[in-house]
């Protein structure tokens, strides 16, 4: 089954020192997961600034910058994985966690 793995990160640039710690964490991350063969496709995101939400309603679109919600916390990027289960996903998220210092949200997906 595949999972995503939603990566949440405080709104903002992070500072140069930070990802100069946190990157060789997250590639030797990535390295651990190709090598186990459960890498499927992984992408960061541009600044939730840069959204823009679609609503139908009454016939219209309605379309409106910026993310859905207000929040110190946006999707900064994601990884869809293929876990043996939800045991096995998390244990890779937990991993993605320590690397990165940041909430990982694990879902599975549908159509698996």
């Amino acid at each position: 089954m595949n999972y995503l793995l939603a990566i949440y990160q405080p709104d903002g640039e992070p500072p140069k020192e930070l990802l100069d710690e946190v990157m060789p964490r997250v590639f030797a991350w990535d390295d651990q997961i190709k090598a186990a063969g459960k890498w499927v496709f992984a992408a960061p995101l541009h600044p939730a600034s840069t959204a823009t939400v679609v609503r139908a309603g009454d016939g219209d679109l309605l379309m409106t910058d910026g993310p859905f919600t207000e929040g110190k916390e946006h999707l900064g990027g994601f990884t869809v994985i293929r876990a043996d289960d939800l045991d096995d996903a998390l244990e890779w998220a937990g991993k993605l966690a320590e690397a990165t210092g940041l909430p990982i949200e694990v879902r599975p997906i549908h159509g698996d």
